[in-house]
Protein backbone atom coordinates (compact mmCIF):
# COMPACT_ATOMS: atom_id res chain seq x y z
CA UNK A 1 0.00 0.00 0.00
CA UNK A 2 0.94 3.21 -0.79
CA UNK A 3 -0.28 6.58 1.32
CA UNK A 4 0.07 9.95 0.07
CA UNK A 5 0.72 12.79 2.64
CA UNK A 6 -2.21 13.90 4.54
CA UNK A 7 -4.33 11.19 2.70
CA UNK A 8 -7.05 9.36 4.09
CA UNK A 9 -6.91 6.02 2.30
CA UNK A 10 -3.92 4.16 0.94
CA UNK A 11 -3.63 2.52 -2.48
CA UNK A 12 -2.69 -0.39 -3.36
CA UNK A 13 0.30 -0.54 -6.27
CA UNK A 14 1.45 -4.34 -5.74
CA UNK A 15 -0.78 -7.36 -5.41
CA UNK A 16 -4.07 -6.99 -3.35
CA UNK A 17 -5.40 -10.10 -5.51
CA UNK A 18 -5.06 -12.57 -2.93
CA UNK A 19 -2.08 -14.80 -1.60
CA UNK A 20 -0.69 -16.61 -4.75
CA UNK A 21 1.76 -17.09 -6.92
CA UNK A 22 0.41 -15.29 -10.63
CA UNK A 23 2.28 -11.91 -11.42
CA UNK A 24 -0.67 -9.96 -10.13
CA UNK A 25 -0.33 -11.67 -6.50
CA UNK A 26 2.11 -12.22 -3.60
CA UNK A 27 2.58 -14.28 -0.99
CA UNK A 28 3.90 -13.13 2.01
CA UNK A 29 6.07 -9.89 0.73
CA UNK A 30 8.57 -8.98 3.60
CA UNK A 31 11.22 -6.94 1.93
CA UNK A 32 10.46 -3.69 -0.29
CA UNK A 33 12.42 -1.27 -2.13
CA UNK A 34 11.37 1.74 -4.16
CA UNK A 35 13.93 3.44 -6.86
CA UNK A 36 14.02 7.27 -7.64
CA UNK A 37 11.95 6.56 -10.61
CA UNK A 38 8.87 5.54 -8.16
CA UNK A 39 9.88 1.16 -9.33
CA UNK A 40 8.93 -1.35 -6.73
CA UNK A 41 10.77 -3.82 -5.78
CA UNK A 42 9.25 -6.55 -3.17
CA UNK A 43 10.97 -9.81 -1.88
CA UNK A 44 7.90 -12.22 -2.35
CA UNK A 45 8.57 -14.89 1.02
CA UNK A 46 6.60 -17.71 -0.17
CA UNK A 47 7.06 -17.37 -3.71
CA UNK A 48 10.82 -17.75 -3.26
CA UNK A 49 11.09 -14.72 -6.11
CA UNK A 50 11.96 -10.89 -6.09
CA UNK A 51 9.29 -8.84 -7.85
CA UNK A 52 9.56 -5.27 -9.46
CA UNK A 53 6.40 -3.07 -10.35
CA UNK A 54 7.13 0.20 -12.69
CA UNK A 55 5.66 3.30 -11.98
CA UNK A 56 2.00 3.09 -13.14
CA UNK A 57 1.99 -0.58 -13.97
CA UNK A 58 -0.92 -1.69 -11.05
CA UNK A 59 -1.52 -4.91 -12.56
CA UNK A 60 1.09 -7.24 -12.52
CA UNK A 61 4.79 -7.32 -11.64
CA UNK A 62 8.00 -8.90 -13.38
CA UNK A 63 9.59 -11.53 -11.85
CA UNK A 64 13.18 -10.17 -11.56
CA UNK A 65 15.21 -13.01 -9.87
CA UNK A 66 14.17 -16.22 -8.67
CA UNK A 67 10.80 -17.51 -8.91
CA UNK A 68 12.58 -21.56 -9.33
CA UNK A 69 11.12 -23.00 -6.84
CA UNK A 70 12.69 -23.57 -3.42
CA UNK A 71 16.28 -24.41 -3.55
CA UNK A 72 19.73 -23.30 -3.24
CA UNK A 73 21.07 -22.28 -6.70
CA UNK A 74 22.15 -19.10 -7.86
CA UNK A 75 18.64 -18.01 -8.93
CA UNK A 76 16.73 -19.78 -6.39
CA UNK A 77 15.84 -18.86 -2.55
CA UNK A 78 15.05 -20.27 0.62
CA UNK A 79 12.07 -17.51 1.47
CA UNK A 80 13.94 -14.25 0.97
CA UNK A 81 13.32 -11.48 3.58
CA UNK A 82 14.66 -8.37 2.74
CA UNK A 83 16.28 -6.74 -0.24
CA UNK A 84 18.79 -3.14 -1.00
CA UNK A 85 20.46 -1.73 -3.89
CA UNK A 86 23.58 -0.67 -3.90
CA UNK A 87 25.16 2.82 -5.48
CA UNK A 88 26.13 0.67 -8.18
CA UNK A 89 22.73 -0.83 -9.02
CA UNK A 90 23.62 -4.04 -7.94
CA UNK A 91 20.65 -6.16 -6.02
CA UNK A 92 21.37 -7.51 -2.58
CA UNK A 93 18.69 -9.84 -1.81
CA UNK A 94 18.99 -11.50 2.35
CA UNK A 95 17.71 -15.49 1.60
CA UNK A 96 16.61 -16.93 5.22
CA UNK A 97 16.65 -20.06 5.32
CA UNK A 98 20.00 -20.44 2.88
CA UNK A 99 21.66 -18.31 5.34
CA UNK A 100 23.07 -16.17 2.86
CA UNK A 101 22.87 -12.97 1.06
CA UNK A 102 23.04 -13.05 -2.87
CA UNK A 103 23.97 -10.51 -5.36
CA UNK A 104 22.53 -9.94 -8.91
CA UNK A 105 22.83 -7.69 -11.56
CA UNK A 106 19.62 -6.14 -12.50
CA UNK A 107 18.93 -4.53 -16.03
Amino acid sequence: MKWNKGAKEGIVVAGGQGGGCSLTQLHYPEGIFVDTLGTLYVADEWNNRVMRWTQGNKKQGTVIVGGNGVGAGVNQFSYPEGLSFDLRGYLYVADAENHRVQRFSIE
